[in-house]
């Protein structure tokens, strides 16, 4: 999700050629695909959700939405409840019908979910702080004993952080192979990073600009896993994972391989998909993808890890992460990464050797012109898309879909 939408085809398309480490621009011929498209079927789950940003598969054929707007929304044997499982809008910022990116932007179940029936949210509240637009809040919450509610009187705040802008929050909140919590945040809002000399992206001394990766088997707050690659450097924030980011708006976990892989939201021009590794450098606000961002040219890039693809705001404006798909019922889709642009194209990629390899994934029985805002991966390893019609929290006929085999 991104702020700039009436600015999104204004600049040039930018390419690259390096003798070392240093980039020096010249002008590309993008490849929007390299693999033959791959169509298949969108089987409508729910529709009338308000603004949806993730979803939760606790088990028994039941789904959970959050909407924007605060609510976690229960689907169960296909119907959508009138009630919701947690109610959350007292607790957030005023936001506006047309176009917001705070709210309730995440949702993860506990590793142990169906014995501690423990859940984590990632909202955003008002702040009292000077110079912060608002908090941004990661709870966790427990179920009613043999219910499908939450309780609300179980909230335990388990990490706040303050946000200078409105925008470039992440919110996206996983659990790792490892059993440890991931959670990313964006840059801190604005456009191109303009915090301090080098932007928050490139600074280890704060969260933002950062994917977390926190214990939260704790009774207060949380741990830092003594693991973690920044543990024991005075400069740097120990509960970081991996930094230069700008915004991470969605980011998963491949069950097969265990590789994390995100969607890095760009800022004018390139939208990228990074694979993760602990401790690493994704470039962000020196670099755009792969192509110089500030400097514009003759950027450094060593120690810099590249994307696994790229496009430029010719193909989309707003990259939405996926899933890689480990489910049984489309023989062809397996082991590729399932993403898509926010404005509706949705891609797979292949790995060819060293290489990930793109390719289009066309949906039958499936609405034109929706914006894609999450995907979700059930315990069967299937694939959903989470979408809305339109641009802001105010819109109330999202939808989340299932991709089918044709």
């Amino acid at each position: 999700m991104k702020i700039k939408l009436l600015m999104l085809y204004c600049l040039g398309v930018a390419a690259i050629a390096f003798p070392s480490y240093i980039f020096h621009q010249t002008k590309p011929v993008e490849k929007v695909v390299d693999l033959a498209p791959i169509t298949l079927k969108a089987q409508q789950i729910a529709e009338n959700l308000h603004a949806p940003t993730a979803a939760a598969f606790p088990g028994n054929g039941t789904i959970w939405v959050t909407e924007q707007t605060g609510k976690i929304r229960l689907i169960k044997n296909g119907k959508l409840s009138d009630a919701s499982l947690l109610d959350l809008h007292s607790k957030l910022v005023k936001m506006s019908d047309s176009y917001d990116e705070r709210g309730l932007l995440g949702i993860a179940l506990h590793p142990k979910f169906s014995v501690n029936r423990k859940f984590y949210v990632f909202y955003s509240t008002p702040s009292n702080v000077p110079k912060s637009d608002h908090t941004g809040v990661l709870a966790e919450y427990k179920l009613l004993p043999n219910s499908d509610q939450a309780d609300p009187n179980s909230a335990r705040i388990v990490l706040t952080i303050e946000e200078p802008e409105s925008n470039h929050n992440g919110g996206c909140i996983q659990f790792g192979p490892d059993g440890y919590l991931y959670v990313s945040f964006g840059d801190g809002g604005g456009q191109g990073d303009k915090h301090g000399e080098t932007g928050n992206g490139q600074r280890l001394d704060t969260w933002l600009g950062k994917i977390l990766r926190i214990d939260v088997n704790a009774e207060t707050g949380f741990k830092v896993p003594k693991s973690n690659p920044f543990v024991g450097n005075a400069n740097a924030k120990p509960e970081i994972w991996a930094y230069g980011f700008r915004n991470p708006w969605r980011f998963s976990f491949d069950r097969a391989s265990k590789q994390l892989f995100a969607g890095e939201v760009g800022q004018d021009t390139w939208e990228e998909v990074d694979i993760v590794n602990k401790g690493a450098n994704y470039g962000w606000r020196l670099m755009e993808g792969t192509h110089c961002y500030n400097p514009a040219t003759g950027c450094v890039i060593k120690g810099i890890t590249m994307p696994i693809t790229e496009y430029s705001h010719k193909i989309g404006i707003s990259v939405t992460g996926g899933y890689v798909y480990n489910g049984l019922q489309i023989a062809g889709l397996k082991h590729k990464y399932v993403f898509a642009d926010w404005t509706g194209p949705i891609f797979y990629l292949q790995k060819a050797g060293d290489k990930w390899l793109r390719g289009r994934v066309m949906l039958q029985n499936y609405p034109e012109n929706l914006k894609i805002t999450a995907f979700g991966e059930d315990q069967s390893g299937e694939i959903y898309v989470l979408t809305n019609p339109d641009t802001g929290p105010g819109n109330t006929k999202g939808g989340l879909y299932k991709i089918i085999k044709n």
